[in-house]
């Protein structure tokens, strides 16, 4: 091989090792676990961070958690919870199944009570992540199907499923003395959502199950999303305005023999709505139109 030759592969390999290596040393490193805590009303807080919202009930007794998270943040939480108790977990509510909000159920001991919608249990049993037997205590202990109460009194929470939407498991969790309902990510945020039609969402029925929410729950003025900032029940009507119109766009848009691509391309929704992020719409869109007869 021609000596010249050499000498430049032997630069030009050395050249992008340095790049390599300067590329590697700008990536910041993995860091802490970090999540913060804010008081919601009185004895209730919400823990951020590390996925889904956490809220935080200090009751007479103990504390009570919904959502804890995705895998491996329970001391996270619990780092929080700390700041503003002693006291344990008595409790833990799951909204739905998702790894972001079941995630770190495993970190705490089995006498604990999991309480959630029968088809969360249906949807954990089948997660990867829970198919250790030495992990079945993260499982829902206590499980039901349109309604139930945890604990009474001020510290009464209610549960209540009114069908399909993000998945077939939904909750809406409701701190009934504070006026205060957890949507999960029912509500996550102001935006198209993810319908996880893999665990039961539906895009057809998501609308409805909102509705029914709305008109069903009584004494909510606070709003705990899925994963955004604390909100108002307004916002959790207008939010089920916004997936009617999502929907009826979306079916006139089949119907006109579009595809999926081109609905969510050419979607209009009204004026109220323009602050909603759609980055999601494709996918939304998507799986409204399987939905659809």
């Amino acid at each position: 091989m021609n000596r010249t030759l050499v000498l430049s592969s032997i630069v030009v390999v050395a050249v992008v090792a340095v790049a390599g290596r300067a590329l590697v040393a700008q990536q910041p490193p993995a860091g802490p676990k970090v999540a913060a805590i804010e008081k919601v009303k009185d004895n209730l807080y919400m823990v951020t961070g590390g996925g889904g919202n956490t809220a935080v009930l200090v009751t007479a007794n103990g504390v009570v958690l919904v959502d804890t998270k995705l895998a491996d943040w329970g001391q996270p939480i619990m780092d929080q919870v700390k700041t503003v108790t002693d006291k344990p977990v008595t409790h833990i509510i799951n909204t739905h199944t998702h790894g972001d909000h079941v995630g770190s159920n495993e970190f705490f001991p089995a006498s604990v009570e999991i309480v959630a919608h029968a088809n969360v249990k249906t949807s954990m049993e089948k997660m990867p992540q829970f198919a250790d037997p030495a992990k079945k205590h993260a499982f829902p202990d206590t499980t039901y199907t349109d309604k139930t109460t945890v604990l009474g009194g001020n510290d009464a929470i209610d549960l209540y499923h009114f069908g399909p939407a993000h998945t077939n498991g939904d909750s809406f969790v409701v701190f009934r003395a504070l006026r205060v309902m957890h949507s999960g990510d029912a509500f996550a945020a102001k935006g198209v959502p993810f319908i996880d039609r893999n665990n039961g969402g539906n895009g057809i029925t998501y609308p409805e199950t909102l509705a029914k929410a709305a008109a069903g729950i009584k004494g909510v003025d606070t709003i705990i999303p899925g994963h955004s900032a604390v909100t108002t029940w307004a916002a959790f009507v207008e939010y089920g305005e916004f997936m009617k119109a999502m929907v009826a766009a979306t079916t006139e848009a089949k119907k006109a023999g579009k595809t999926a691509e081109q609905a969510a391309a050419e979607l209009k929704l009204p004026e109220k709505f323009k602050d909603y992020v759609m980055t999601r719409a494709k996918d939304g869109v998507t799986a409204i139109y399987a939905d659809l007869p």
